[in-house]
């Protein structure tokens, strides 16, 4: 009992001190405690202004600055009139976006800095950031979200979580799928790095909208043959892209929706790319049970989406992912040791976690059908 009570009372101890008035003003003033007051303090300070970073960066990305300014410095009065702002709203904003370190000011010519022009390098990003003024408008009430109060208007962005029937508007469809390609490119890098596909003569992408990582599949392995199954509402836009790419001899296209329809059999891989975030538990374990019967002995499964840290939560997964997966209403983050436990429930055997080269983009799993 000792040695459950010690610690116990240790914790209570640092946290009455912690939250003491007077030890702070004695350890702000401390020179050997006065660095990790403020390093704190900071740390806080940026917690409660992130709101305001998130908001700069979307208005420089919905002004294009990125693009005005991948050319070259711009003069500041030349600047704030191609924005059309007010010179004192104008210095606001780009003041903002020196702060942030997007932006760079020197005797009077702005430019972007090397984090700043990542904004017109990364695939979908600025799209992306525009889009999430959908997720703010829901969380405008963080504790009516948290208690799950009202629709979110993220739910109804993307309509295809809720089934076939929910995604068949063409129009609706092409929206979201491009939203979904363009930030792809990233994640299909990354899976495609940590998994080799040697091998595998036939993969087959489930959930995969138009295509985009099989085609970025298509392009690593040549002699691999694809199968894209996916709602026939993204079928046009998916030939389009395999026609594009050349490799409409090698993929087939298998409309159909996972919640209702049988998996087709023949692939000796299958790949769930940022599928699995989109569902609940219920409809996840359907997937993989199916995935299971669809594949031959020796089969492989691939997923790969941002996850969550488990028992050491992430900023990544923990806080963005897990709540935009939240405002979905059908989605929710896991952990790679979770995903594991129901791709092991679902019968695979053998089950490899791949260490995550940038977390904040995918971690990928891979699991192979014994019998």
């Amino acid at each position: 009992m000792a040695d459950i009570g010690l610690p116990a009372a240790r914790t209570g101890w640092v946290q009455r001190l912690a939250t003491s008035p007077r030890f702070h003003r004695w350890a702000a003033r401390f020179p050997l405690t006065r660095p990790f007051v403020r390093a704190e303090g900071r740390a806080l300070f940026d917690l409660v202004a992130g709101f305001c970073h998130s908001q700069v960066l979307q208005a420089l990305v919905e002004l294009q600055v990125p693009d005005l300014l991948a050319d070259g410095p711009m003069d500041e009065r030349v600047f704030a009139v191609r924005l059309q702002l007010s010179p004192e709203k104008c210095a606001i904003l780009l003041r903002a976006g020196v702060a942030l370190g997007l932006l760079r000011l020197r005797r009077g010519q702005v430019s972007l800095t090397r984090r700043g022009a990542v904004l017109n390098t990364v695939p979908g990003l600025s799209g992306m950031i525009r889009h999430h003024a959908v997720l703010y408008r829901d969380l405008s009430d963080p504790v009516a979200f948290f208690r799950g109060q009202g629709e979110t208007e993220l739910a109804r962005f993307w309509p295809y979580v809720f089934g076939a029937g929910a995604a068949q508007d063409p129009a609706r469809a092409a929206d979201y799928s491009r939203l979904m390609t363009d930030s792809l490119a990233l994640v299909a890098d990354d899976t495609l790095d940590a998994v080799s596909l040697r091998g595998v003569q036939h993969l087959m992408d489930v959930g995969g909208g138009t295509g985009g990582f099989l085609t970025a599949a298509g392009a690593r392995w040549p002699d691999l043959r694809l199968t894209l199954f996916d709602l026939p509402a993204v079928v046009p836009a998916a030939r389009a892209r395999f026609a594009g790419a050349g490799l409409s001899t090698r993929a087939d296209i298998h409309p159909g929706s996972f919640r209702d329809d049988q998996l087709p059999p023949g692939a000796d891989a299958i790949s769930l790319i940022r599928v699995l975030y989109d569902h609940q538990d219920a409809t996840i374990m359907a997937l993989l049970r199916a995935a299971y019967a669809a594949l031959p002995p020796g089969g492989r499964l691939i997923i790969s989406e941002p996850m969550t840290g488990g028992n050491r939560p992430t900023r990544a997964g923990d806080v963005y992912f897990a709540l935009y997966c939240n405002a979905m209403q059908t989605g929710q983050a896991r952990s790679a040791d979770r995903i594991a436990a129901m791709v092991r429930d679902a019968g695979f055997g053998t089950v490899r976690i791949h260490a995550p080269r940038r977390d904040f983009i995918t971690t990928v799993l891979e699991a192979v059908k014994l019998d």
